[in-house]
Parts: structure tokens; sequence; C-alpha cells
């Protein structure tokens, strides 16, 4: 035998024989065996090899029973386990439902509460804005509220000659302004001094004071008003010509002439004491009464 032999023989099989050949040796010879093993339990002799295979093949039927078994039970707990979240998720879906529905209706009732309050808030301005304007006419009524438009610019100043006569008093400034109101003026101020219904002219001494503020020569008369028919009407007015009058016989320095932009400023409020405010509905009872 040559060494190539020697190595060749001291190879496993699977080595030096094909794969196909050798399986299909080795599967006869495995059949032959056991056809052998079964004529010998036939003789009486008892085959070790084929009992091992039962022993194993019964002990691989229980394993696969027992899990068989133990799939069986996992499924229905699972089984179970996916019922009870299925059942607890459409419990929760519906209670979403529930929830999204009263949310919905609640919705609604603010939509509407939104729409009423929208209405309110536009009556509200509404009101406010009526308000406004009769206060901003009250205010220039009253003078109370500062204002500038076209009117009449008067200057009155004492008689040259310096004599306590001819100095002009509160009175003469009275007959002036009433003069004014009496021809069309919408507000009247003297130095600076807006005139109210409250507003005292009057002499302390020789000075002349003007709501409570001493006024000095000379007096400077903002009248506003319309310019075209102002100074006519204060000239036919029974005021107008008692002041020409007067003027006249005391030598008082006079001006008058058009402005096309006064600015006249607001009265300094004053606390009434014994005056009340009505209310709208007395208000309104008066005018009924009273057209």
């Amino acid at each position: 035998m040559s060494a190539e032999e020697r190595r060749s023989s001291d190879l496993p099989q699977h080595v030096t024989q094909p794969l196909l050949s050798l399986i299909t040796s080795q599967s006869m010879d495995e059949d032959y065996q056991h056809v052998a093993a079964r004529r010998a339990v036939g003789e009486g002799q008892v085959p070790t090899r084929g009992r091992g295979r039962r022993v194993a093949t019964g002990a691989a039927i229980a394993v696969f029973g027992i899990l068989v078994a133990v799939a069986a039970v996992q499924t229905s707990l699972n089984a179970d386990v996916d019922a009870l979240g299925r059942a607890s998720l459409i419990s929760r879906i519906q209670d979403e439902k529930e929830d999204v529905t009263v949310l919905r209706a609640r919705a609604g009732e603010v939509r509407d509460d939104n729409v009423e309050s929208d209405d309110e808030l536009r009556q509200l301005r509404q009101t406010e804005q009526e308000l406004g304007q009769r206060v901003s006419r009250l205010g220039v009524r009253t003078g109370y509220l500062a204002v500038r438009g076209p009117g009449v610019r008067i200057t009155v100043d004492d008689a040259p000659e310096g004599d306590e006569d001819p100095l002009v008093r509160a009175s003469d400034l009275g007959i002036l302004v009433d003069g004014l109101w009496a021809a069309g003026a919408e507000a009247v101020a003297i130095n600076g001094q807006r005139l109210t219904a409250l507003s005292p002219i009057q002499n302390t001494g020789p000075a002349i004071h003007v709501n409570f503020r001493p006024l000095n020569a000379p007096y400077t008369v903002l009248a506003i008003g319309d310019p075209d028919t102002l100074q006519a009407r204060f000239l036919d007015s029974t005021h107008g010509s008692v002041w020409f009058s007067l003027a006249r016989s005391l030598g008082f320095g006079f001006e008058m002439e058009n402005d096309d932009d006064l600015e006249l400023p607001a009265a300094r409020v004053r606390t009434l004491r014994a005056a009340v405010t009505k209310t709208l509905d007395e208000d309104r009872m008066d005018k009924e009464i009273n057209p």
C-alpha cells in the first residue's frame, strides 16, 4: 500500500466518499440494522437501540404535548387579555365620544353667548358714542371743555386819564358779556378765564376778579360764534347798545375784530354743593311735560 493510499484510509468517510453515496449507504445500512433488530426481537432478543428510540420518541411526543398544552393555555390567556383590552378600549372610546358631545354642546352655548355679548357691546358702544357727543355739547355750552373756532376778539382798557371813575369795572364787563351771549356767542373767556354759569365777575376794591382770579387791564374778551353775524347782532342787542354808550361816555379803550382761529381753555370744574343731577327718567319726564 502506498503512502497516498494510507493517508486516504486515515481520513473520515465524509471526506473521501462523495456525499450522495455516503447518505445512500448509511441509510441502507441503518435499514438493514433495523430489520436485523426486528428479527432478533422475534427470536427473543431485545434490541436495545430500538427501545431507546421508542423512549426518545415517546419523550419527544410528551414534550410536544406539553408545549401544545402550554401554547393553548397561553393563547387562551392572551385571548382573555385581548378581549379585556378591546372592551376597555371600546368603553374609553364611548366615554370620549360622550365628552366630545358635551364639549360641542358647550361650544354652541359659548358661541351663542358671544353673539349676545357682541350685540350688547355694539349697543354699549353706540350709547357711549351718543353720550360722548352729548357730553361734548354740554361741555361747550357749560364751559368745561376747551374749544376752538372763529369768532370776535374784543380789547377793553381803562380810560387814559387814570382817574378812578374811568376805570373799567366788573359790572361793565358783565354788560359786555351779556351782550355777546345775546348775540349768539357759543363760548366766552376774559383774559384766559372761561366763563360758565358759575363764573362770577366782581370787583374786590379796584381790581376785577373772574372765577375768583384777579385780572389786570387791558381786558381781552374772546367770543366764539359766527363771525359774519356776531358783531352786527351784538350792536343790535340791548346790552350792546348800553355797552357802546358806556364806553363812549367814560372813554374806555375798545376794539372789536373778527378772528378765524380762537382758542378758549376749559373752565376749572367746581364742586356742586346745592345742585343735584337729574336721572335720565326724570329728564325724559320733564321733556314730555315741557316739550
